[in-house]
């Protein structure tokens, strides 16, 4: 019988459908912040409609230049930037980029950052009342320029101070992104879950160097920048897994994937959705492969809801 019901499920499309923190995806692979711009950079490559959502560049209160270049590098199975969160700003991405965005049937979710709890706060207040942004994602890998250079994101208190305190300036499901630059990335998550995130999505890059050995000078103008890439993958599903064994909100597994097995690591370790990155910049097409690669896994294996595929690793 178990045979015949696997044949029967062969034979029908598997539901690809997720969801996080109340908002309804088709499919659980969507863009990581950063590597997507504002969606109409990827439109004439893969149909914006496929995906699960799309996530925005990281915005901020005003615009921002980012750093000198050059600003990225490619390394081993991966890729070092130092871009500096350029960005338009919140209030230019309002009027010229979310119209754009408002097209497609896959919700909006808009990363942002700021330098100050204010600012946090401000960024967040602005979106809440934007039609159309599904959800916010809040990175909190940014420096806390009135408190010596803390990064939110590698101080507990720090992360909980400031997520509750965007958590009173919106109504929208909060997403915070954390950094893997920490001692201990389950004391961060359940530091933001307890402030009031809606869910987690992690993780963002690691920190790294590299030297060009004729000049014997750095590759990035800034010196140090984010390590991304397949390189990475391991220890992102490494804290994602850890991440999901402390908190009861949903999370968003990123690092290094570019096929639909990567993918499945995330998914089977607990995440819920997963965001690709480094591989959209080698690939346009690359999300609606990894789409369509997790749709032919679960027909093959005969999973009729990728749910039912959803956190169950044995160990």
């Amino acid at each position: 019988m178990a045979t015949q019901h696997k044949q029967q499920v062969k034979n029908k499309r598997p539901s690809l459908s997720v969801e996080i923190a109340g908002l309804k995806l088709k499919n659980p692979v969507m863009p990581a912040s950063g590597t997507f711009g504002y969606g109409e950079e990827y439109a004439p490559y893969l149909d914006l409609n496929g995906l699960g959502a799309i996530v925005t560049k990281g915005l901020s209160l005003n615009p921002k230049a980012g750093n000198n270049t050059p600003r990225i590098c490619e390394t081993v199975s991966g890729m070092l930037n130092a871009i500096g969160l350029q960005n338009v700003g919140i209030d230019a991405f309002i009027e010229h980029k979310m119209p754009f965005l408002d097209q497609f049937n896959t919700p909006v979710i808009v990363n942002f950052f700021g330098n100050t709890q204010e600012e946090y706060g401000e960024v967040a207040a602005r979106l809440d009342d934007v039609p159309g942004v599904g959800a916010l994602e809040m990175n909190i890998s940014c420096p806390n320029v009135k408190h010596g250079g803390i990064v939110f994101g590698t101080d507990a208190e720090a992360a909980h101070q400031v997520v509750s305190s965007v958590r009173k300036r919106t109504g929208k499901p909060l997403i915070v992104k954390l950094t893997p630059n920490v001692t201990n990335i389950q004391v961060m998550a359940k530091a933001v879950e307890d402030a009031g995130a809606d869910a987690i999505s992690l993780i963002n890059t690691l920190t790294g160097m590299a030297v060009d050995v004729k000049t014997r000078k750095p590759r990035l103008a800034n010196t140090i920048g984010g390590l991304s890439g397949p390189a990475i993958r391991p220890i992102a599903v490494r804290l994602v897994h850890q991440v999901v064994q402390a908190v009861n909100v949903p999370v968003i597994g990123i690092g290094g994937i570019s096929r639909a097995i990567d993918a499945l690591e995330f998914l089977i370790v607990g995440a819920r959705a997963v965001q690709v990155g480094t591989a959209n910049f080698v690939d346009p097409n690359a999300m609606q492969t990894v789409i369509d690669g997790l749709e032919e896994f679960c027909r093959n294996e005969g999973i009729a809801d990728i749910n039912d595929l959803i956190g169950t690793l044995e160990v």
